[in-house]
């Protein structure tokens, strides 16, 4: 808040600033990003201030008391700044929060119409199913990111089986992957709960393999010759 005063009374929160006042994306608030349509504001320590050529009354919204654009102009701004999966991210949340509206979000989009951001947006639409491959850690994004960067079938992301949600399932193939992340798995408590998990599946008909956040990070070739064994 104390950013947009400093820009003036017409300014908004934006783009990865916005994404994160909407929980869409952790971003870090070192930089504060900030939109105004007219000119004279300087730069400030810490501020990043757009320029756009339109923010029509529609594109602006408040969250919690704070000027921000609205949820679909903030996805059209993303859209210009991020790569492919980080907008798909962003999609993905929204679609889980419930936040996006579908008449909303077209209407932004044929404001925005000629934008780069609307362009892009429009791809994404068309081929991502919004919600689902939404990871809820650093660890499953990296690893869903290691299986689509080879080449491997894109897998269903935080799915039900039973009364069990897995991280990731390539059903046709039966496989199930857990990826184990922190100091808890180390516990014999989970380490108990786990194998309980993973006989529950077995006899679901599923295999499991489990990965840790060591194997993704420091051996990703055995994580992926593995995977190719079982599903490439």
């Amino acid at each position: 808040m104390a950013a947009l005063l400093s820009c003036g009374s017409e300014a908004v929160l934006s783009h990865l600033s916005a994404t994160a006042l909407w929980e869409l994306r952790p971003v870090d608030p070192v930089v504060i990003d900030v939109s105004i349509h007219r000119r004279g504001t300087r730069p400030r320590e810490g501020i990043r201030v757009h320029r756009p050529r339109r923010l029509d009354p529609e594109d602006r919204a408040h969250r919690h008391g704070i000027p921000v654009t609205s949820l679909p102009r903030t996805l059209i701004d993303l859209a210009e700044t991020v790569s492919t999966r980080s907008l798909e991210r962003a999609l993905d949340e929204a679609e889980f929060l419930k936040r996006l509206d579908e008449e909303d979000l077209a209407e932004a989009l044929e404001r925005n119409y000629g934008r780069t951001g609307a362009k892009r947006l429009r791809r994404t639409l068309r081929r991502h199913e919004r919600g689902t491959t939404r990871t809820r850690t650093t660890l499953e994004e990296a690893f869903y990111v290691l299986v689509m960067a080879n080449g491997l079938p894109r897998p269903e992301v935080n799915v039900a089986i039973g009364r069990l949600t897995v991280d990731f399932l390539w059903r046709e193939r039966g496989l199930v992957v857990e990826t184990d992340g922190g100091a808890s798995h180390d516990r014999a408590a989970q380490r108990e709960e786990d194998s309980r998990r993973d006989a529950v599946l077995a006899t679901a008909g599923y295999e499991t393999l489990r990965f840790t956040w060591h194997q993704v990070h420091r051996r990703p070739a055995e994580v992926v010759a593995a995977l190719e064994a079982k599903v490439g």
